[in-house]
């Protein structure tokens, strides 16, 4: 406030200068759902490399299509990976620990579920500040049930069964193991088993409880992944944000008959994207599930058929087809499970990675697709098309992956499912609707400020010049069509846009516009002969 002088002198005054910087947000953080061995269940958890996703989930497993869809993420230049695990009846393991009073057990279960829980064990000594009522908690998660390959150990002292002592076992447990949990508390701590600290390396120096009973459920279904408020896709509500989401094949084996993702998931799963202003990256139909109007794409002529191909798919998305992105054929890579034999996968994770490598090099505006878009350990294609081949698929909206001489295995589309020819879109190619989205959500977050200042003149030069700033950041950066600004990009937030009617609503309205770039799909070189020419 200005400062109201009482005695002769001089006074300073900091006036604030109205700049708030606008950061872009993230584009490529990317969301995968599906079934891994262990880990939090239907709880976002960002994981920043393959290593970290083992030991958080686990690593590869044969029974997830996602820990390979990842690793193709992270092997493709992914850096920032949301993942939701989803499970369909799994169990965690119980760790029993016996006390002196009858049917009054102390039993510990394992931090999450699945079968990975059957490898823990669990040792009690009183070497403890006061052996009468505190104990300390040795619990180590081995290679797998049976092995003795120690993989993490957590040793936990002077733990009490009183609530009302600070290391009471419960709080300490959920607060700082990321292996066990109390399921049920006893009253009395357990059997003094052993007086010494238990030693591992000797098996006849301790009494450890084992786990049992741990189980991995069975294969995920749709109801698993977008059915439930706060569970599966719905579970990234917990995410502040995501720009890619990835969904692969429910099952593992192709033989299963119902390892697609169903309908009502794509379905559910585009109109999630369209309100989050993220892409959803969908893979080829194989195996669709019974009573899907939708046939597997194992040629272009599948891939296009009227009534299950492309256009088919693109129906039910509807006007979510804008933030869809569809690619085939599959992938054929190494499965380090099998012995490095060739094993057939979606493409989702490795696209996703190639989009993530893409905006680091060049921006979000930079279509992800040509010579750069090149894919990493893929032996082959599930198919290989002409051409004239590609040129049917690509006017529907459909993303072709070719092989080329020199060049490898490349993305060579980059349209929206709503980018078909017919359709004349203007969300047409996928770097377009990525950097309208990439805006969007940059604005939102850096304009909440605006909310409750006094809606007049000063607010609106404020506006544009912040959001002016931005925008000209990204013209610099070559975001933009335009030789000059003017061509480029406009805010306008006066009383044009905001009248006096919109003031007594309480509301602001700012205009932003942007020249996108748009991908050189189609190079047409024209050569002709000078005619009528003699050499001298």
């Amino acid at each position: 406030m200005p400062i109201a002088p009482t005695y002769p002198g001089v006074y300073i005054e900091e006036i604030p200068s109205g700049v708030r910087t606008i950061t872009g947000v993230a584009t490529s953080i990317t969301a995968f759902i599906g079934r891994a061995k262990k880990g939090p269940c239907d709880d976002p958890t960002l994981v920043q490399s393959f290593a970290d996703y083992d030991r958080k989930f686990g690593g590869l497993w044969g029974k997830s299509t996602m820990s390979y869809a990842v690793q193709h993420y992270f092997l493709h230049g992914g850096k920032d990976a949301l993942i939701v695990r989803v499970n369909n009846g799994a169990v965690p393991a119980t760790i029993t620990l016996p006390t002196a009073i009858a049917n009054d057990d102390l039993v510990l279960e394992a931090a999450n579920e699945g079968e990975w829980g059957n490898a823990l064990r669990a040792a009690v000594d009183y070497v403890t500040k006061d052996p009468a009522t505190l104990f300390n908690l040795t619990i180590q998660e081995l290679e797998k049930a049976g092995s003795k390959e120690v993989v993490a150990t957590e040793t936990f002292r002077n733990l009490s069964v009183d609530k009302t002592n600070i290391r009471y076992i419960s709080k300490v447990l959920e607060q700082q193991s990321n292996l066990v949990r109390v399921e049920t508390l006893s009253s009395e701590p357990p059997n003094k088993t052993v007086t010494d600290p238990p030693d591992f390396t000797k098996d006849d120096n301790y009494e450890a409880a084992v786990a049992n009973s741990g189980h991995d459920g069975d294969d995920i279904t749709d109801d698993q992944i977008a059915k439930d408020a706060g569970k599966g896709l719905y579970a990234l509500d917990n995410a502040d944000l995501f720009n890619l989401l990835c969904i692969p094949p429910l099952s593992r084996e192709s033989d299963v008959g119902d390892s697609d993702v169903g309908e009502n998931t794509l379905v559910a799963a585009a109109k999630y994207c369209k309100d989050k202003r993220a892409m959803f990256i969908v893979d080829p139909p194989a195996n669709p599930q019974g009573g899907s109007t939708l046939i597997a794409w194992t040629d272009v002529d599948s891939a296009k058929d009227k009534d299950g191909g492309i256009n088919a798919l693109r129906g039910l998305m509807g006007t979510d087809a804008t933030n869809v992105a569809v690619y085939f054929p599959r992938l054929k890579m190494a499965d380090s499970l099998k012995e490095n034999r060739t094993e057939e996968f979606v493409p989702c994770g490795a696209v996703a990675g190639i989009f993530a490598r893409i905006d680091a090099q060049r921006g979000v505006w930079k279509a992800p697709a040509g010579q750069e878009a090149s894919f990493s350990g893929v032996r082959k294609l599930t198919y290989k098309m002409t051409d004239s081949q590609n040129g049917t698929l690509n006017p529907l909206g459909l993303n072709c992956l070719r092989t080329f001489p020199l060049y490898g295995n490349v993305i060579w589309g980059a349209r929206t499912l709503a980018g078909a020819d017919l359709l004349a879109s203007e969300w047409k190619y996928i770097p377009v609707r990525r950097m309208a989205l990439y805006i969007e959500e940059s604005l939102y977050r850096g304009t909440k400020w605006v909310v409750f200042e006094p809606n007049d003149e000063p607010l609106w030069a404020q506006i544009r010049l912040n959001i002016g700033a931005f925008m000209h950041n990204l013209f610099k950066q070559g975001a933009f069509q335009g030789q000059t600004p003017r061509d480029a990009y406009f805010v306008k937030c006066d009383k044009e846009t905001t009248t006096q009617t919109d003031i007594d609503r309480g509301i602001v309205n700012i205009l932003v516009g942007f020249a996108p770039l748009k991908p050189a799909e189609f190079v047409i070189i024209k050569l002709s002969q000078i005619a009528g020419q003699v050499q001298a």
